[in-house]
């Protein structure tokens, strides 16, 4: 699966999907053509005199990112209002990025089944 794929797959199957769980993979790869296709949007529309639309871009991509983020945090067992901890300045975004970067809880947990399949019984 292409990096775009995963921007692809948040916008399109999980658009306002706050159940389950979501791989670091998922989230970091959405986050990061995000950014980049947030940055393109911004130039060309600076360019031609248009920088309202980079805001509807912003908007448009707010509820797919608070989507990803809180199956997220789902995938490390912790509950997505977690994200509220990023209206702290500075040391709310430092703790969203250790969650973010967590590997998730192997097996299921309260939030669904593990993202990246179940593993074998131990033997």
């Amino acid at each position: 699966m292409g990096f775009f794929d995963w921007y692809l797959k948040c916008i399109k199957d999980h658009y306002a999907d706050f159940e389950g769980r979501a791989r670091r993979t998922e989230y970091w790869m959405f986050t990061l053509v995000n950014i980049l296709v947030a940055i393109v949007v911004f130039i060309i529309f600076r360019i031609i005199h248009l920088p309202m639309v980079a805001n509807l871009y912003s908007l448009a991509v707010l509820v797919p990112g608070l989507a990803v983020g809180a199956r997220r945090l789902h995938d490390t067992d912790k509950s997505g209002w977690w994200l509220l901890i990023g209206l702290i300045p500075l040391i709310g975004a430092i703790v969203l990025i250790i969650f973010f970067a967590t590997e998730g809880t192997r097996g299921s947990n309260q939030y669904g089944p593990d993202p990246k399949g179940e593993l074998p019984p131990a033997i």
